[in-house]
């Protein structure tokens, strides 16, 4: 066969075979994914929700375009009830929520009516790790110290997140910490904290604490008792790491179920029963973002902490693990959260 006949050949084969259809592309192409944040307007989630919004659509097949809105309330229970139960299951509504609410059922709260190992976990682009810290002038400068003497920490309510981390580590480290209740937030605790009113703050965030109080750490205003956490943050050195203290197996489940908020980051979630596709799809969108140079650069800009981004599928298998730890677990998990 001369090398004409080849081509014409070759050309009339591609001609009658169609190219292979996308389906995911098919669908996507011309669409608006609606991102709900489950913050209101101004705050960390939202800021970061928008910027990956900005960024996602170029990452998804079709290149939809995406709108955020906003559905604060119950400390993100309502958004991810919304999520779980009335947004459509067709790939098109997704949110961020706050690390709190994979976990709420497990805590026994009744509001939180969903079922999260069944939600399509997206994937975060970071993790935090939990400090406590007291101010340099108390007599509360290390581990020690903090099962001697009683002190001080300031927390917004009895169930919020600073009382339930107090009341752990006193639990799990035997430590004295006596909250002190009625703070609107945490930066009217560390006004008091330097005020000297109070020793500490219920749990404080290194990423919070890097990019809000840096002089705190440059200038050795405060004491670093103690450091937990999916993993020990490598700038925090020598500080003690929560679960290396503990011998007993159920205390260290016990801890890994408490702190795995923050593992869980700052995560995004679609609801369950997506076409699996489709839900492939957004998760590896999700991952190509937080790794988007141009996201990474606003991020930077805005001091957004992405400090390790974990696949959809990993985060998908990290909450049903700890939902299921030993019942025992879960019942001590319980009291704790609503022992107040």
């Amino acid at each position: 066969m001369s090398y004409f006949a080849r081509a014409l050949f070759a050309s009339t084969v591609a001609l009658a075979t169609p190219a292979m259809a996308d389906p995911v592309e098919d669908f996507y192409r011309g669409k608006t994914l609606n991102f709900v944040v489950s913050s209101s307007p101004g705050g960390g989630y939202d800021a970061l929700t928008r910027a990956v919004a900005r960024y996602l659509g170029r990452h998804i097949p079709g290149n939809p375009s995406v709108i955020v809105r906003n559905m604060p309330g119950a400390g993100g229970i309502i958004a991810t009830s919304y999520i779980a139960h009335v947004a459509p299951r067709d790939g098109l509504t997704i949110a961020g929520v706050q690390n709190n609410t994979p976990f709420e059922p497990l805590f026994g709260t009744k509001e939180a009516d969903y079922d999260a190992t069944k939600l399509t976990w997206l994937g975060t682009p970071s993790v935090e790790t939990g400090l406590l810290i007291t101010w340099g002038a108390s007599r509360v400068k290390n581990l020690d110290d903090a099962r001697r003497f009683e002190f001080t920490a300031g927390t917004s309510g009895a169930n919020s997140a600073p009382s339930f981390y107090a009341r752990l580590l006193n639990e799990l480290l035997g430590l004295k910490i006596k909250t002190v209740n009625g703070f609107p937030g945490q930066n009217e605790a560390y006004l008091a904290m330097e005020r000297g009113e109070i020793d500490s703050f219920g749990v404080t965030f290194w990423s919070s604490l890097t990019s809000t109080k840096p002089d705190w750490i440059r200038d050795k205003k405060i004491n670093i008792l103690v450091q937990y956490g999916p993993q020990k943050e490598p700038a925090l050195g020598a500080t003690p790491y929560g679960p290396d203290l503990l011998k007993n197996t159920e205390d260290k489940l016990l801890f890994e179920a408490a702190y795995a908020p923050l593992a869980a980051g700052r995560p995004f979630v679609a609801p369950p029963d997506l076409p699996p596709d489709r839900a492939a799809a957004l998760r590896a969108a999700m991952l190509a973002t937080f790794g988007d140079p141009e996201f990474l650069a606003e991020a930077k800009k805005q001091r957004l902490d992405i400090n390790k981004p974990t696949a959809g599928e990993a985060l998908q298998a990290d909450i049903a693990r700890v939902y299921g730890m030993p019942a025992s677990v879960a019942e001590r998990l319980q009291k704790i959260a609503q022992d107040y």
